[in-house]
C-alpha cells in the first residue's frame, strides 16, 4: 500500500485517513476485550465461574488465586536475553550500539518479549529522533496498539496507537509515507504534527509469538487450557476454604443430655460457639440416672483435594513445558539432575524458537532506525546479528569445558571472540578481556623491541636502546 500525502491544511484528515482510523479503532476494541482477559489471568484477577454445586451463598464472594500462568511465562521470558546488536561481518557496530543504548534496546526488550508472551504479540515502532538524537524504537502493547497487515508481502499496511495524555486521547496513525498525530478534541480529531519520512513502508512491526501460516497475529502462552485448569484448581482450593469453615473442626454429639447442659447459671441458653468451645463440659445424669454419650465425627481429611491439585500441577507442567517442581508440585522420590534437565528440554527448545522469530523484530527495527538516520536502508548483503543468553542456562564450567575442548580440537582459534561468547562471558566482559589482550600484546611487542635494540648495540656500533628510544641517532644515519 503506498498513500499519497494530501493537500489539506495540516490541522486535517482527510477521508482517507478518517476511514482508516475508524477501522484500526474498531479492530483494536474489539481484541481489548481478550487482551483483557489475558492480562486478568496474568496478573490472577481473574474470575472464577461457579458452578453453583459446592460453594454456598455466603461464600461467593471468597476468591483464590493460583499463579500458575504467571509462573509459565515468565519462566520462558526468563530465558529470553538480548545481550548485544553488531554487524555480522565483524565491521565497527557503533552505530548499531548507540540506537540501542539511546533507547535502552536492552531492558525495554525484556518488557516487549513479555508482552508477547502473554498477548501472543507486541509491536515495535520506529521514528525519527528530535535535534539530531538518534532514532526512536519503541515497544508498544497490543492494548494499545494495532495494524493492518499485507500477508502477501508480510509487510504492515497502516497501523494505530492510542493513549491518553493529561486526559487528553492521543491518536498516532501510522502510514507508509508519513506519521500524523492527532488528539481527540470536541469529539473529532484534531492534527497537530506530521512526521514526513516518505520510506513507502508503515515503521510499525509486530512481534508475534507461536504464528502460524493461517495466522500471523500470534498467541498467547496462557492457552484455553491453561486457563481451564487453573480455574478448576482454584476451585479445588476454594472447595478446602469452604471445608475449613464447615468441616475443618470436628463435629460433636451429645446423647442423652438434658437442658440444663446448655444453659449458663442464670439459666440462659449459651450460644452454640460458647457450647462448642467449651474446655470442660459438665453433664448430669438423667432422670433415669444414665450418663449422656459424647461423642465426635471425623474431622473433613484435605488431602483428596491436594491430591487433585497436585493432578492438576502435572498437567499445567505439560501444558507450559516446565517441570512439575516448578508450579510447586514434589513427589516423595526428588527428582534427579538428570531428571530435572530433561524435563527442562522442552522449555529450552520453546525459547530458542522465540529467540529465532524474535531476533527478525530486533534486526527489522534495528534497519528502520538507520533507514531514518541515514536517509536510505542499509545495504541487503549486510546482515545484523542479535546476541542472546544461552537459554539453556547451563554452568560456568560446562561452557568453559566445550570451548577449551573446542580450541583443543582447533575447531577455535584461542584469542577468537567466539571461545568468549562460548564461556559464558557478557558483551562488556567480552570487550574487556579484547582490550586486555591488545594491552598485553602492546607491552609485549615493546619488550621484544627493546631486547632486539639490545641485541644490536652489544653486536655493532649502535648506541644504547635507551638512546635509541628516546629519539637518538641509530648509526645508520636513522632516528
Amino acid at each position: 500500500m503506498t498513500a499519497t500525502i494530501p493537500e489539506l491544511p495540516l490541522l486535517t484528515l482527510s477521508d482517507d485517513e478518517s476511514r482508516l482510523m475508524g477501522e484500526l479503532r474498531s479492530d483494536l476494541l474489539e481484541q481489548r476485550f481478550k487482551l483483557e482477559l489475558l492480562d486478568a489471568y496474568f496478573n490472577g484477577e481473574q474470575v472464577i465461574r461457579d458452578l453453583g454445586i459446592s460453594i454456598p451463598p455466603q461464600l461467593r464472594g471468597l476468591h483464590t488465586v493460583i499463579g500458575w500462568p504467571r509462573i509459565g511465562v515468565e519462566s520462558l521470558e526468563r530465558r529470553l536475553d538480548l545481550e548485544a546488536v553488531r554487524w555480522a561481518d565483524g565491521s565497527d557496530s557503533s552505530e548499531l550500539e548507540e540506537i540501542a543504548e539511546s533507547n535502552d534496546m536492552y531492558d525495554e526488550a525484556s518488557l516487549a518479549h513479555l508482552d508477547a508472551l502473554t498477548y501472543g504479540r507486541e509491536y515495535v515502532s520506529v521514528g525519527s529522533g528530535e535535534d539530531g538524537d538518534p532514532p526512536l524504537i519503541t515497544f508498544e502493547s497490543p492494548l494499545d496498539m494495532t495494524m493492518f497487515w499485507d500477508a502477501r508481502l508480510r509487510l504492515a499496511t497502516a497501523a494505530l496507537r492510542e493513549s491518553v495524555e493529561d486526559g487528553v486521547r492521543i491518536a498516532t496513525l501510522y502510514l507508509p509515507d508519513q506519521t500524523v498525530y492527532a488528539a481527540e478534541v470536541d469529539g473529532g480529531w484534531e492534527v497537530f504534527d506530521r512526521d514526513v519520512h516518505r520510506l513507502g513502508i508503515v515503521p510499525v512491526l509486530r512481534m508475534a509469538n507461536r504464528q502460524r501460516t493461517a495466522d500471523r497475529i500470534g498467541r498467547s502462552e496462557i492457552t484455553p487450557e491453561v486457563m481451564s485448569i487453573t480455574d478448576a484448581a482454584c476451585r479445588r482450593l476454594m472447595g478446602i476454604e469452604v471445608a475449613a469453615e464447615f468441616f475443618g473442626a470436628p463435629q460433636r454429639y451429645i446423647l442423652g443430655a438434658s437442658e440444663s447442659a446448655f444453659q449458663d447459671a442464670e439459666g440462659n441458653a449459651k450460644s452454640a460457639w460458647d457450647t462448642y468451645i467449651g474446655r470442660v463440659l459438665a453433664l448430669e445424669r438423667d432422670e433415669n440416672g444414665d450418663i449422656p454419650q459424647v461423642g465426635a465425627f471425623t474431622a473433613h481429611d484435605p488431602s483428596g483435594q491436594t491430591k487433585i491439585i497436585d493432578l492438576y500441577a502435572r498437567i499445567m507442567a505439560s501444558q507450559l513445558s516446565v517441570a512439575p517442581h516448578v508450579l510447586g508440585y514434589n513427589s516423595d522420590n526428588p527428582a534427579s539432575a538428570d531428571a530435572i534437565r530433561y524435563a527442562d528440554n522442552a522449555q529450552v527448545k520453546k525459547a530458542e524458537r522465540c529467540i529465532r522469530r524474535f531476533s527478525a523484530t530486533h534486526r527489522d527495527a534495528l534497519r528502520l532506525a538507520l533507514w531514518f538516520k541515514n536517509g536510505e536502508p542499509p545495504e541487503k548483503t549486510r546482515r545484523i546479528e542479535t546476541v542472546w543468553r544461552n537459554p539453556a542456562t547451563p554452568t560456568i564450567a560446562a561452557q568453559t569445558d566445550a570451548a577449551v575442548k573446542l580450541v583443543q580440537a582447533g575447531i577455535l582459534p584461542a584469542d577468537g571472540d567466539v571461545v568468549l561468547e562460548m564461556a559464558g562471558l557478557t558483551e562488556d566482559q567480552r570487550r574487556r578481556v579484547q582490550a586486555e589482550r591488545r594491552r598485553s600484546a602492546g607491552v609485549a611487542a615493546g619488550g621484544q623491541l627493546m631486547e632486539r635494540l639490545a641485541a644490536l648495540s652489544e653486536s655493532s656500533e649502535l648506541p644504547p636502546a635507551s638512546e635509541v628510544v628516546a629519539g637518538g641517532d641509530d648509526g645508520l644515519g636513522r632516528q
